[in-house]
């Protein structure tokens, strides 16, 4: 027999003296062995005094290529002698203490777990088993198992379960033995299989014999079988065996006397692991009942609130938390559909998809016009009858909330597209050009000949670019006939004179409003209150502010029935509208020393503009116009506020147009006439009329305070503790179309959300200074709910108010990572600052107890709502505060501001408005043309006119991503504007802009669909022109560009993110998607030009809130409906982006630590501009590669592709399921915690550090 190689550690002499003994132990194994059992047991015994007594001994044994392992595994497995046995085994024992798990790993190489499991069965033959023996072999397993991957498989094929389970049940009252035994077991029950097999056999009966009251004796041996225990009932099966045999009972009482006997708190473990045996037994439905019937709420709530004051006791309070959530019983949202409150009849229903499963159920929602009081519901499509009778996903969720994460992890690159020839874009007319050839008047500028134009005169100039445009430029010329109830006929279409925005292009495609209402009998709601308002300037006219008297008001005679006193008095803050007078043709104008002069048309306005004070009503505040959805026109004062006013009831209220050059308040009153809404919105918001003026200050990013989450979820869970304190009063709802705003004692805030762009449907109070609110779904939708934008009355200045929104459905929130909501202060704009802030404390986004139906969760069972949570608390006595989600930018804003850019055009501006058509809800969709008036018609300059590079940008198909619109502003004024950058960049590029594509989703306030009910942004594949007007001509723009050769030469999308911090880019690249899936492709397969980097490289060096590292260029197959897909594949458009913003704030760069800010938002839009003009100067040098090193960059920047399957539609988001580690128990380091909690406790003191990591993971998920 060869000498073992006994190759050993620096310093250490190869002649060393446990060497030569394992070369003699080498040479006895076989017969040897067996026959000379004393020198074995001498040789092992010195062996095993030089490990134990010379560390040197040890590292010997366990040197990289010493076969001293197999040579002590092989004499383990030959000997038959007890006591040799023993020695190797003490051997085996004082090796593997140490090492840090590499020698246990060597170990289980070597195959030393079998050959335990061998001896294990042949030493439990020997009758009596040697104890000493039993306890060896099962003190070695138990650190062999959590090392060895296939332990429980090879325990249950050698038939070792059944050995160490007969030992458990013999030597009960033996605890030498016992603590091994179970050491083992824990291992034993880790396998789902073993667990099982076990529970058939009585050991989770025999856990509950072992467990035992509070006692300072045994108490590792406790801490052991709880373990086990727990294990084991991670099985459902044994869960209700524990169930069935009145186990929950009895956990509850051993938890409570230890919680009440460790006043210490020195057997903190042995209390958690009473906890993970209740929270894996409620992990089925049967065990939450017991543990409900056990009063056990009540038992964890109480123990939980005693043990909040002591730091170390966290894991306990986190456990206990998650248990409680997990048993709080579902509750359905205090809705009667989950539909929209607002109905809208499609056209044509479609035949398949979400819109036509929503169709095929009972009628539930409020149709519109015609308003019902009680919606007729036949099936209960808010919860599940089954919901909590079959054992769901829910069922298994552990210490995260985060599964859906996990699956996508386990999925990861299953939606990168794979298909190489859909990977090359091929240029796919779709249409024949006969029919897109009637887009050719959206392109005059591309045929204009300039022809008898002046290129001396500045008012010539001005002119002509007029009439390049159809009818939006003769719109642009004609006044705005703002329509008075005295110049209203009974036969005059209400609004005939309101619908002024843009008329369209003749010719071209349009479509029929089916919501537009007929003149008679006009609906409750109808815009013409608007038209109604008399506008006061001060105190001393505030007579003419009431509603219009039938002698002057002949047609709206149905409406003008004197209002209730109930209906007059109001403790809340009084509309400005109400307060200001509208002439039949003109400005808002006031005249000095706060009297009220009225001006003719065309005269200035002043610095300020005189209103009643909202300070000195002496309570008795007016209804708005149309406030509530019932009164169309309430008193806008009383003759008692009048009195006690007095004289200091005019305040001087900056113009917010002087400090805002593109807003003017009483032009957004007259772009609102024209603006047509589903609910037929009359009444203004503050913030849009008055206008935002970013503040100077820096916000940054809320720190997280520790344990607020789960102080949250504790005040839930007292909802069930303590019922009798709970309010529980509708203050607000939607859904009683009647009176939306329910009257009381005052003791309530009052609410509303009936405005443009509002989002609000139900507030309900739950205690004196709570409550809990519910957004609406999109029209024609049962889900989507994240957009809100609401108003807030009847506040009581410096108390705390808790606001929570309980029915958000994304998985997690940027709300848990410092981002904040926003509001609008009416008295601070009175005050002279006009502008959202951000607020709130106490910010967290949490799973909660309402339950999702299945029909909401796209036939999913189980799901449940989350709730985003803040506290605020308000400053101003008789203040009105408005709440958003982010900075709000309607449609009839996006009509004044592109009015407002129109004055500014020069005469070296080429600026056209067309309308593109007409949406479902008959609003205009404005397509922009802007460029550089050519320097004379000579052919030279009207050639190089015609051949510039066309840029396509569009925003806003997503109503809710406002951050969108604010950056398309950014990019606007600086097209429009007269610096010498933009005057080079109009010389460089043609601009072809829609600036808002989905305006019916913006005006009614919808997050994610059109009227249609469908995300428009999945649409561009197949638009429908009826369903989709604004993506079927947006598409056969580029459509028709692309038969003429004109494809623009960069396309760009912008939309908001609201998952991920900075701004980025997503793009198309064929090369960077094969990379990061696993299919083969030839050179010629990823011949590409790197071209596609550039833009976003360049925005990376120049724009502070730019994140090349969050770019991604990967084609996903989810994302094949997008615009940036399509445009890139069928166009051709190589240069097809997605432009994201954060609705957050920024990790990085300039702004890193902030909120981003509509001042951030409209720089990046205008960095945008700069780049394009850059990536011109670049493309002119044909260089990108040297100037960028592009290649070196596209693999600097691989990171982990993080990608999931196509989620179901209730959730098809453009955003990923969250990866940042949020903990959704609480905040503390649990050890139990699952992967994704492991940073938990740095979301404290650095929350920054979280996205950091997160955002590696999923910068390449996000892609539209």
């Amino acid at each position: 027999m060869n000498k073992p190689k006994m190759a050993t550690e620096k310093g250490v002499p190869s002649n060393s003296r446990v060497l030569m003994l394992l070369g003699q132990l080498e040479r006895m194994n076989g017969e040897a062995m067996v026959r000379d059992v004393e020198t074995a047991r001498q040789i092992t015994a010195k062996i095993f005094h030089l490990i134990q007594t010379q560390e040197k001994s040890g590292k010997e044994v366990m040197s990289k290529g010493s076969s001293g392992m197999e040579v002590i595994l092989a004499s383990l497995e030959n000997t038959r002698d007890v006591q040799t046995t023993l020695n190797i085994l003490y051997i085996l024992s004082e090796l593997l203490t140490v090492g840090r798990g590499r020698r246990v790993g060597v170990f289980v190489s070597k195959g030393g777990t079998g050959i335990l499991f061998q001896i294990l069965i042949t030493a439990i033959k020997e009758l009596p088993p040697s104890e000493e023996l039993m306890l060896q072999l099962h003190s070695l397993l138990a650190k062999v198992g959590p090392k060895d991957r296939k332990f429980g498989v090879k325990a249950r094929l050698s038939g070792a379960l059944n050995v160490t389970v007969n030992l458990i049940k013999q030597n009960l009252q033996n605890t030498k033995l016992l603590l091994p035994c179970l050491q083992v077991l824990r291992v034993y029950s880790t396998n789902s299989v073993n667990a099982i097999s076990l529970g058939k056999n009585g050991v989770v009966e025999l856990m509950f014999k072992i467990v035992a009251p509070y006692s300072k004796k045994n108490t590792s041996l406790l801490k052991v079988a709880l373990d086990a225990l727990g294990a084991l009932l991670k099985s459902k099966t044994n869960a209700r065996r524990a169930v069935d045999g009145g186990h929950v009972p009895v956990l509850l009482a051993l938890y409570q006397d230890w919680h009440r006997n460790d006043t210490r708190h020195r057997h903190m473990l042995i209390r958690k692991g009473l906890l993970v045996c209740l929270r894996n037994i409620t992990n089925i439905k049967l065990g939450r009942k017991a543990f409900l019937d056990a009063d056990g709420m009540r038992i964890l709530y109480n123990s939980s609130t005693e043990c909040l004051p002591v730091r170390t006791l966290d894991p306990l309070v986190n456990t206990s938390s998650l248990i409680m959530r997990k048993c709080f019983p579902k509750n359905r949202l205090p809705l009667p559909t989950i539909k929209s409150a607002f109905q809208y009849q499609l056209p044509h229903v479609p035949s398949v998809g979400p819109v036509a499963q929503l169709y095929s159920q009972p009628p539930g929602g409020r149709k519109i016009p015609q308003l019902c009081d009680r919606p007729l519901m036949k099936v209960d499509d808010v919860v599940d009858e089954s919901d909590d009778n079959e054992e769901t996903d829910a069922d298994t969720e552990n210490d995260t909330e985060n599964d859906e994460d996990e699956k996508d992890q386990r999925t990861a690159n299953d939606d990168i597209e794979t298909d190489l020839n859909k990977l090359h874009p091929k240029k796919n007319p779709g249409r024949p050009f006969e029919e897109l050839r009637a887009y050719e008047r959206f392109f005059l500028e591309l045929s204009e000949d300039f022809q008898g134009y002046n290129f001396e005169s500045s008012k010539s100039a001005s002119t002509t670019s007029s009439s390049f445009s159809s009818s939006a430029s003769t719109r642009s010329t004609r006044p705005i006939i703002v329509p008075t109830a005295q110049a209203l006929s009974p036969k005059l279409d209400p609004k005939s004179g309101s619908q002024g925005y843009c008329n369209p292009t003749k010719g071209q495609h349009t479509l029929p409003s089916p919501t537009v209402p007929t003149p008679t009998p006009p609906a409750p709601l109808t815009p013409l209150e608007l038209d109604t308002i008399h506008l006061t300037k001060d105190q001393d006219k505030k007579e003419e502010a009431r509603i219009p008297s039938p002698e002057t008001c002949t047609t709206l005679s149905p409406l003008a029935t004197p209002p209730s006193q109930g209906q007059m008095i109001e403790r809340d803050l009084a509309h400005v509208l109400e307060c200001v007078s509208l002439e039949e043709e003109g400005p808002l104008n006031t005249g000095e020393g706060g009297g009220r002069e009225v001006k003719q048309e065309g005269s200035t306005v002043n610095a300020t503009r005189h209103i009643q004070s909202p300070l000195l009503l002496g309570g008795i505040a007016t209804r708005r116009v149309g406030g509530g959805g019932s009164n169309w026109g309430s008193d806008c004062g009383s003759e008692g506020a009048e009195d006690e006013g007095g004289e200091g009831a005019v305040l001087e209220v900056p113009d917010t147009a002087l400090l805002l050059p593109l807003h003017d308040p009483d032009l957004y009153v007259e772009m609102v006439k024209g603006t047509h809404s589903v609910p037929q919105y009359a009444e203004v918001a503050y913030p849009d009329y008055f206008g935002h003026v970013a503040p100077t200050f820096r916000e940054p990013l809320q720190e997280r305070v520790y344990g607020v989450q789960r102080s949250k979820i504790f005040q839930d869970t007292e909802r069930l503790i303590h019922p009798n304190d709970i309010v529980d009063k509708v203050v607000y709802d939607l859904d009683i179309p009647s009176c939306p705003v329910i009257e009381d004692d005052g003791e309530s805030l009052k609410f509303n959300s009936q405005f443009e762009s509002g989002n609000l449907r139900k507030a309900v109070q739950i205690r004196k200074y709570e409550y809990d609110l519910v957004l609406n779904s999109d029209i024609n939708s049962n889900h989507y709910h994240q957009w809100f934008y609401f108003e807030v009355s009847g506040m009581r200045v410096g108390t705390t108010y808790r606001f929570n929104i309980i029915n958000s459905e994304k998985s997690n929130s940027q709300f848990n990572y410092g981002m904040q909501v926003l509001m609008y202060s009416v008295q601070e704009a009175i005050s002279g600052r006009p502008r959202w802030v951000r607020t709130g404390t106490d910010i967290c986004y949490y799973k909660n107890h309402f339950a999702r139906s299945s029909i909401a969760a796209g036939g999913q069972k189980g799901k449940s709502y989350y709730t985003m949570t803040f506290s605020t608390s308000f400053s101003h006595k008789d203040d009105v505060c408005y709440f958003a989600y982010h900075y709000p930018y309607t449609y009839s804003t996006l009509k004044m501001h592109l009015t407002k850019l129109e004055a500014l055009r020069t005469p070296q501006i080429y600026l056209r408005q067309d309308v593109l058509c007409k949406t479902l809800g008959g609003n205009s969709c404005p397509l922009l043309t802007i460029t550089a008036m050519p320097e004379s018609n000579s052919n030279d300059h009207i050639c190089q006119f015609r051949n510039r590079p066309l840029i396509f940008l569009s925003a806003r198909v997503h109503p809710g991503e406002t951050n969108a619109s604010w950056v398309m502003k950014g990019t606007l004024e600086f097209l429009m504007s007269t610096s010498p950058l933009a005057a080079s960049l109009r010389e460089a590029y043609i601009f072809k802009i829609i600036p808002m594509l989905n305006p019916d989703g913006v005006v009614n306030g919808n997050h994610r669909c059109s009227l249609s009910g469908e995300d428009l942004n999945r649409q561009w594949q197949n638009p429908n022109p009826e369903l989709h007007p604004t993506i079927y001509h947006t598409k056969s723009l580029l459509q028709y560009l692309a038969h003429i050769q004109r494809a623009p030469l960069v396309f760009c999308d912008y939309h908001g993110h609201s998952r991920k911090k900075n701004v980025f880019m997503y793009g198309c690249s064929v090369k960077e998607t094969v990379w990061q899936s696993n299919i083969s492709a030839t050179s010629s397969d990823l011949q590409e030009d790197l071209g596609y980097r550039a833009l976003p490289k360049i925005l990376s060096q120049i724009a502070p809130a730019f994140s090349m590292a969050s770019c991604s260029f990967v084609v996903e197959r989810s994302k094949e409906s997008t615009a940036r897909v399509v445009v890139w594949r069928e166009i051709g458009v190589q240069c097809s982006y997605t432009m994201e913003s954060t609705l957050c704030g920024c990790d990085q760069g300039k702004y890193k630590g902030l909120q981003i800010g509509t001042r951030e938002l409209e720089e990046m839009g205008a960095q945008f501009c700069v780049a394009l003009l850059r990536l011109k100067r670049l493309t002119g040098l044909r260089n990108h590669q040297h100037l960028l090193d592009l290649e070196s960059d596209i693999i600097g920047t691989q990171a982990k592709v993080v990608s999931s399957s196509p989620t179901t539609y209730v959730m098809e988001e453009d955003e990923p399921p969250f990866l940042e580690p949020i903990d959704y128990s609480a905040e503390s380091n649990d050890e139990d915690a699952e992967p994704e909690n492991e940073h938990a406790a740095e979301v404290q003191g650095n929350p920054d550090h979280l996205d950091q990591l997160s955002d590696s993971e999923t910068n390449h998920r996000d892609q539209r």
